[in-house]
């Protein structure tokens, strides 16, 4: 006689932030990031626009880290969350991403992010999957789900209701742009 059944899995805490795993990490951005650094005091993080860096951290033990933070679709999860980004190899391999004219800005691809190891021999590899549209599904999951990224400077949550503006998709921005620069 089986108390659970074969297939059972417990449900995973559906969290707004993406914590990248061991392994495949398939993401598409969807915003343009915020930059800034980020601090923490009793385990809260505490984050300041790029021309606010304090002096020096809460924590001697904890250095203040620079961050970029964005809204993706992750495939993992199937769904909207933040990815905040202190890796440096991360940021640098977007940035040369960004600047390489094959590749250009990451709304309009997917990347893999490959992380391997733990703590102090973590390597994290990136990878872009060749440029295709995004799928309808991706822009209909952003528009249900709005976020402000700017909260996150000010300790507030996001996703509340409460915002007054939320932070654009990006792609259809760009697609304005291309449409106006033709016309």
């Amino acid at each position: 006689m089986e108390f659970l059944p074969q297939d059972y899995q417990a449900p995973k805490a559906n969290s707004g932030y993406m914590k990248i795993q061991d392994g495949e990490n398939k993401i598409r951005i969807l915003s343009r990031p915020i930059l800034g650094w980020e601090d923490w005091q009793e385990k809260k993080p505490l984050r300041y626009h790029m021309d606010e860096k304090p002096a020096k951290p809460y924590d001697p033990a904890k250095p203040i880290r620079h961050f970029w933070a964005f809204i993706v679709w992750n495939y993992n999860e199937q769904e909207i969350q933040i990815l905040e980004i202190t890796q440096a190899t991360i940021r640098k391999s977007l940035e040369a991403l960004c600047k390489d004219s094959d590749w250009g800005a990451p709304y309009f691809y997917d990347i893999k992010i490959t992380k391997k190891g733990e703590m102090t021999t973590t390597e994290y590899s990136i990878n872009p999957i060749p440029h295709r549209p995004i799928d309808p599904t991706i822009i209909l999951a952003f528009k249900e789900k709005p976020c402000q990224l700017h909260a996150l400077f000010d300790a507030k949550d996001p996703f509340s209701p409460d915002h007054k503006y939320y932070t654009p998709l990006q792609i259809e921005l760009e697609h304005k742009k291309e449409a106006s620069n033709a016309a």
